[in-house]
């Protein structure tokens, strides 16, 4: 992928396989998708979402959700966007839609796309029908996977595992509270199919989300869903870059242009193709439901001072469908404490420190037989990075610390209780050239402890084999009379 003053001639266009109601695009066509925000409920300026609206689009998309929050809401069932913002987010884009008479596309409803999150946005979504007075056929696509269906295709060898993913197992399969699949083009385009002016999808291919419609157009499918790669993030990918505030894609025949809609932003080369790399394992094959988005042949081209154009994205498709699983168990209860200390030789050996007392809870808690885990969080030195930093101690010289004590049980009672007894062992912990007599850490809240509640991991993260037409069924609701 390389910027060139001069655009590239695009390869020709690769179709999806089994995508409905396909035509044939016209010369000089464009299909302008608006993206208003990174993920449902980030916010954007009414002034950017306007000028995109100024620019006649022929769809308003938005991606909802990610795993990247980690696996609580998914097996929690909660949003981890504001339910609040999420109605004003979607306010603004409902009611355009129903003026400007396009579709609004919602990719992974909720955050994390499963059947709780689905119903939590689908209420939403008909609060503002009736506050606002809209009409309009609302096409619900769950993604939820029961395990029936999973375990068979273990049993047929249709999953295998994703990199650094060990094998699933038919144990895994029954500890897992919920699976969901990403979806991709093809569910979004039937509900499109049967005149859905509103799509609300569960866990789905954030380029998906965009990019199914102009593909139904006749649009080739390489340019499309490489935009809509990029505008699943919107404006994140201008520079200053910004998840909250609206962009602009145009597609083309053999092209797509990237147009931001704040006056303090602006696309560049450099910007467009760093957030094609984003998130990605490999720097130019990306690889989705039903195939392949190739970008070796990928052009970037500054067209003006805050406009890109990008061409040369190609679509392959896989030889045999398949859809991503995300699966999540639980593995107990969290309590957590926040602290910090300043005294330098505290701060010198607490790789020393923390192991010591570790141990010294573990001799006091296991004659009553308190179970759990414990991690320290050391912010200041290696709380990000952990035992991956790659400055070696020598180089890190804090003068201050954040210590974080999370401790897990198997219930939310042996949780506190391993989150207090760490928390006052450290707080008077006598380690080697102590001068205080008081304590060793300074609170910023009172209590100390905070419950976090129950914990989940990752159970599932694999691919299986599956026809999407059959793993996605769509049904349709009138909304509004």
């Amino acid at each position: 992928m390389t910027p060139a003053p001069t655009p590239a001639p695009a390869p020709a266009p690769t179709s999806s396989p089994g995508t409905p109601a396909m035509t044939t695009t016209t010369p000089g066509r464009e299909f302008r998708v608006l993206s208003p925000t990174a993920i449902l409920g980030y916010g954007f300026p009414e002034a950017s979402f306007r000028r995109g609206l100024e620019r006649k689009p022929d769809l308003i998309g938005v991606d909802a959700g990610s795993t990247d929050p980690g696996p609580y809401y998914l097996g929690a069932g909660k949003s981890f966007t504001d339910r609040a913002f999420v109605k004003r987010d979607l306010r603004y884009m409902l009611t355009a839609g129903r003026d400007l008479g396009i579709p609004v596309v919602i990719g992974s409803a909720g955050g994390s796309g499963a059947a709780p999150h689905l119903e939590w946005c689908r209420q939403i979504i008909l609060e503002i029908a009736r506050e606002e007075g809209l009409r309009f056929d609302l096409g619900i696509i769950p993604a939820d996977v029961p395990k029936a269906v999973v375990r068979q295709a273990l049993a047929e060898g249709r999953i295998k595992p994703l990199t650094f993913v060990p094998e699933l197992t038919a144990d895994l399969i029954e500890q897992s509270t919920a699976i969901v699949a990403q979806m991709g083009l093809r569910p979004l385009q039937a509900a499109l199919a049967r005149g859905c002016q509103v799509v609300l999808a569960g866990r789905c291919y954030d380029p998906a989300v965009f990019a199914a419609l102009p593909i139904m157009r006749g649009f080739p499918v390489g340019p499309a869903l490489h935009m809509g790669k990029i505008l699943e993030c919107a404006a994140i990918a201008a520079t200053p870059g910004s998840g909250a505030d609206c962009a602009l894609g145009i597609l083309r025949e053999d092209s797509f242009i990237l147009e931001p809609l704040s006056e303090q932003r602006r696309f560049t080369c450099e910007s467009a193709a760093a957030h094609t790399l984003y998130e990605k394992s490999d720097p130019s094959r990306l690889p989705g439901p039903g195939g392949l988005l190739d970008l070796t042949e990928c052009v970037f081209t500054q067209i003006d001072d805050r406009r890109v154009e990008v061409r040369g994205s190609r679509f392959l498709p896989a030889p045999t469908p398949d859809v991503k699983l995300e699966g999540v168990r639980p593995t107990g209860f969290r309590s957590i404490s926040i602290a910090g200390t300043r005294d330098p030789i505290m701060v010198a050996r607490i790789e020393q420190i923390l192991p010591e007392v570790e141990r010294q809870v573990r001799a006091m808690m296991s004659r009553d037989r308190l179970d759990g885990r414990i991690f320290f969080h050391v912010y200041g030195k290696n709380g990000v990075m952990g035992p991956l930093e790659p400055l070696p101690p020598a180089q890190m010289h804090p003068h201050e610390l954040c210590l974080i004590i999370d401790a897990v049980g198997p219930t939310q009672e042996q949780a506190d209780t391993l989150c207090s007894v760490t928390r006052s062992t450290l707080l008077h912990y006598g380690y080697e050239g102590r001068i205080s007599t008081a304590g060793n850490l300074a609170f910023p809240f009172s209590p100390s402890d905070i419950r976090m509640g129950q914990v989940f991991e990752f159970s599932i993260y694999h691919l299986m084999e599956a026809d999407e037409q059959q793993l996605f069924p769509c049904t349709v609701e009138k909304v509004g009379g």
